[in-house]
Protein backbone atom coordinates (compact mmCIF):
# COMPACT_ATOMS: atom_id res chain seq x y z
CA UNK A 1 0.00 0.00 0.00
CA UNK A 2 1.10 3.44 -0.96
CA UNK A 3 0.03 6.69 0.85
CA UNK A 4 0.95 9.83 -0.77
CA UNK A 5 1.69 13.09 1.04
CA UNK A 6 -1.83 14.25 0.01
CA UNK A 7 -3.37 11.14 1.29
CA UNK A 8 -1.37 11.61 4.61
CA UNK A 9 -2.50 15.32 5.12
CA UNK A 10 -6.27 14.40 4.60
CA UNK A 11 -5.63 11.07 7.23
CA UNK A 12 -4.07 13.63 9.82
CA UNK A 13 -6.83 16.30 9.71
CA UNK A 14 -9.63 13.59 9.82
CA UNK A 15 -8.10 12.49 12.97
CA UNK A 16 -8.10 15.80 14.17
CA UNK A 17 -11.38 17.01 13.14
CA UNK A 18 -12.52 13.51 14.92
CA UNK A 19 -11.05 14.31 18.25
CA UNK A 20 -12.11 18.04 18.00
CA UNK A 21 -16.03 16.80 17.16
CA UNK A 22 -15.83 14.58 19.72
CA UNK A 23 -14.42 16.90 22.51
CA UNK A 24 -16.64 19.66 21.47
CA UNK A 25 -20.35 17.67 21.80
CA UNK A 26 -19.79 14.01 21.66
CA UNK A 27 -20.35 13.39 17.95
CA UNK A 28 -18.27 10.85 15.64
CA UNK A 29 -17.33 12.17 12.08
CA UNK A 30 -18.04 9.41 9.23
CA UNK A 31 -15.85 10.15 6.58
CA UNK A 32 -15.74 9.48 3.13
CA UNK A 33 -13.25 7.55 2.13
CA UNK A 34 -13.55 8.49 -1.46
CA UNK A 35 -14.02 12.75 -0.68
CA UNK A 36 -11.22 13.29 -2.56
CA UNK A 37 -10.85 9.51 -5.40
CA UNK A 38 -7.66 8.19 -3.70
CA UNK A 39 -8.10 4.44 -3.49
CA UNK A 40 -5.46 4.31 -0.17
CA UNK A 41 -8.65 6.09 1.72
CA UNK A 42 -10.51 3.36 1.21
CA UNK A 43 -8.25 0.70 1.83
CA UNK A 44 -8.68 -1.86 4.38
CA UNK A 45 -5.60 -2.27 7.36
CA UNK A 46 -4.79 -1.63 10.48
CA UNK A 47 -3.75 1.54 12.12
CA UNK A 48 -2.71 3.49 15.58
CA UNK A 49 -3.31 6.64 16.35
CA UNK A 50 -0.89 7.95 18.57
CA UNK A 51 -1.15 11.36 20.92
CA UNK A 52 1.91 13.27 22.66
CA UNK A 53 1.91 16.12 24.33
CA UNK A 54 4.18 18.62 24.84
CA UNK A 55 6.64 15.59 23.11
CA UNK A 56 5.19 13.19 26.08
CA UNK A 57 3.06 9.99 24.81
CA UNK A 58 -0.60 11.27 26.18
CA UNK A 59 -2.67 8.20 24.72
CA UNK A 60 -2.12 5.62 21.59
CA UNK A 61 -4.88 3.11 20.48
CA UNK A 62 -5.17 0.86 17.30
CA UNK A 63 -5.93 -1.84 16.02
CA UNK A 64 -4.26 -4.68 13.48
CA UNK A 65 -7.04 -4.67 10.91
CA UNK A 66 -10.32 -3.32 9.72
CA UNK A 67 -13.05 -4.77 7.64
CA UNK A 68 -14.00 -0.86 7.33
CA UNK A 69 -11.50 1.83 5.07
CA UNK A 70 -8.68 3.73 6.60
CA UNK A 71 -10.30 7.08 6.90
CA UNK A 72 -12.99 5.51 8.63
CA UNK A 73 -10.74 3.50 11.43
CA UNK A 74 -7.97 6.52 11.68
CA UNK A 75 -11.24 8.71 12.80
CA UNK A 76 -11.99 5.67 15.64
CA UNK A 77 -8.83 5.46 16.77
CA UNK A 78 -8.05 9.07 17.06
CA UNK A 79 -10.86 9.27 19.24
CA UNK A 80 -10.40 6.25 20.89
CA UNK A 81 -6.54 7.84 22.12
CA UNK A 82 -8.11 10.91 22.87
CA UNK A 83 -10.58 9.36 25.22
CA UNK A 84 -10.73 5.64 26.16
CA UNK A 85 -6.44 4.82 26.41
CA UNK A 86 -6.85 3.67 30.20
CA UNK A 87 -3.09 4.53 30.76
CA UNK A 88 -4.44 8.45 30.76
CA UNK A 89 -7.52 10.64 31.53
CA UNK A 90 -9.13 11.81 28.72
CA UNK A 91 -7.72 14.79 26.67
CA UNK A 92 -9.55 18.02 27.44
CA UNK A 93 -10.59 20.45 24.53
CA UNK A 94 -8.27 22.95 25.98
CA UNK A 95 -5.13 20.75 25.38
CA UNK A 96 -5.66 20.63 21.76
CA UNK A 97 -3.29 23.26 21.02
CA UNK A 98 -0.52 20.91 22.34
CA UNK A 99 -1.23 17.87 21.13
CA UNK A 100 0.42 16.69 18.07
CA UNK A 101 -0.86 13.31 15.91
CA UNK A 102 0.63 10.33 14.79
CA UNK A 103 -0.16 7.93 12.67
CA UNK A 104 1.11 4.53 11.86
CA UNK A 105 -0.69 2.28 9.06
CA UNK A 106 0.03 -1.57 9.66
CA UNK A 107 1.08 -4.43 7.01
CA UNK A 108 -0.65 -7.54 7.92
CA UNK A 109 0.70 -9.24 11.23
CA UNK A 110 3.49 -12.16 10.48
CA UNK A 111 3.97 -15.32 12.75
CA UNK A 112 7.62 -15.82 13.18
CA UNK A 113 9.19 -18.55 15.33
CA UNK A 114 12.69 -16.60 14.77
CA UNK A 115 13.07 -13.59 16.61
CA UNK A 116 16.21 -12.80 15.19
CA UNK A 117 14.34 -12.00 12.17
CA UNK A 118 12.70 -8.81 13.50
CA UNK A 119 14.60 -5.97 12.52
CA UNK A 120 14.60 -3.09 14.64
CA UNK A 121 13.49 0.41 13.17
CA UNK A 122 11.54 -1.89 10.61
CA UNK A 123 9.28 -3.88 12.65
CA UNK A 124 6.99 -3.82 15.33
CA UNK A 125 6.05 -6.50 17.84
CA UNK A 126 3.25 -7.88 18.90
CA UNK A 127 3.35 -10.95 22.09
CA UNK A 128 0.56 -13.00 22.65
CA UNK A 129 0.99 -15.61 25.79
CA UNK A 130 -2.16 -16.83 27.55
CA UNK A 131 -4.34 -14.67 27.99
CA UNK A 132 -1.16 -11.44 27.49
CA UNK A 133 -0.82 -9.62 24.81
CA UNK A 134 1.17 -6.58 24.57
CA UNK A 135 2.63 -4.47 20.89
CA UNK A 136 4.84 -2.12 20.21
CA UNK A 137 5.40 -0.04 17.13
CA UNK A 138 8.06 -0.02 15.28
CA UNK A 139 9.26 3.78 16.18
CA UNK A 140 9.50 2.74 19.50
CA UNK A 141 12.51 0.66 19.62
CA UNK A 142 14.02 3.76 17.71
CA UNK A 143 12.76 6.22 19.78
CA UNK A 144 14.01 4.76 22.60
CA UNK A 145 17.28 3.17 21.46
CA UNK A 146 16.52 -0.73 22.11
CA UNK A 147 18.02 -2.99 20.73
CA UNK A 148 16.33 -6.32 19.39
CA UNK A 149 16.35 -7.88 22.74
CA UNK A 150 15.35 -5.17 24.60
CA UNK A 151 12.77 -4.37 22.34
CA UNK A 152 11.07 -8.38 22.49
CA UNK A 153 12.02 -7.42 26.53
CA UNK A 154 9.63 -4.74 26.74
CA UNK A 155 6.98 -5.72 24.61
CA UNK A 156 6.89 -8.81 26.97
CA UNK A 157 6.63 -6.44 29.98
CA UNK A 158 4.35 -3.90 28.10
CA UNK A 159 2.01 -7.38 28.21
CA UNK A 160 2.29 -7.87 31.84
CA UNK A 161 4.79 -11.19 30.93
CA UNK A 162 8.67 -11.18 32.74
CA UNK A 163 10.51 -9.61 30.55
CA UNK A 164 12.23 -13.22 28.80
CA UNK A 165 8.66 -14.66 28.21
CA UNK A 166 9.67 -14.32 24.63
CA UNK A 167 11.91 -17.07 24.91
CA UNK A 168 9.31 -19.57 25.41
CA UNK A 169 8.37 -21.57 23.04
CA UNK A 170 4.57 -21.15 24.34
CA UNK A 171 4.75 -17.45 23.57
CA UNK A 172 3.38 -16.14 19.86
CA UNK A 173 5.57 -13.79 18.30
CA UNK A 174 4.00 -11.27 15.49
CA UNK A 175 5.74 -8.35 13.50
CA UNK A 176 4.36 -5.97 11.22
CA UNK A 177 5.73 -2.80 9.17
CA UNK A 178 4.25 0.19 9.72
CA UNK A 179 4.18 3.87 7.35
CA UNK A 180 4.16 6.23 10.09
CA UNK A 181 3.87 10.11 9.59
CA UNK A 182 2.79 12.39 11.81
CA UNK A 183 2.44 16.40 12.17
CA UNK A 184 5.38 18.52 12.92
CA UNK A 185 5.21 20.13 16.85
Amino acid sequence: MKLTEEDKGILLKTARLAIESYLADGTTIEPDPLCDGSPALGFKAGAFVTLHKKGRLRGCIGQFSSEGPLIGLIAEMAVSAAVRDPRFPDVRVEELIDIDIEISVLTPLERTDDPASIEVGRHGIYIIKGFSRGVLLPQVATENGFDRETFLDQTCMKAGLAPTAWRDPETEIYSFEAIIFGEKG
